[in-house]
């Protein structure tokens, strides 16, 4: 096992908030994939949710090493918790093909928030 790349990201929780205001449903649809707009949208605290997993899909960028470009599309990048709660990575579409050009196998990333940030750290991991 070796480690591929990594990144880190952080957001500002009243920014999220403000997009979602501002764009409703088209920027939740764009961004968030059904099931996180679910996990997200059904808790007590679904603003810093939605950010935790907005910082967590730009981390996973920086994993890549790519930015957005090409057919990279934001929901391409899932992320869910597991049964325990903690956060899983799953990569669709061209992402996927992506970290797999990559020699990427697998992404372990790790999001926390306060009421005004979030943060995620990300890491690629190849065989």
């Amino acid at each position: 096992m070796r480690i591929v790349g990594h990144g880190v990201d952080i957001v500002r929780c009243d920014r999220i908030e403000r997009l979602w205001k501002e764009h409703g449903d088209h920027f939740l649809k764009r961004t968030y994939t059904a099931a996180e707009r679910d996990y997200c949208i059904n808790s007590r605290v679904t603003v810093t949710r939605l950010s935790g997993r907005f910082a967590a899909k730009e981390a996973v960028l920086k994993v890549l090493g790519t930015g957005w470009r090409g057919e990279l599309r934001w929901t391409d990048i899932e992320t869910l918790a597991d049964a325990q709660g903690k956060p899983e990575v799953t990569l669709h579409g061209a992402t996927a093909a992506l970290a797999r050009e990559l020699g990427i196998a697998e992404i372990q990333i790790s999001i926390s928030h306060t009421d005004e940030y979030a943060i995620a750290s990300a890491i690629g991991v190849g065989e």
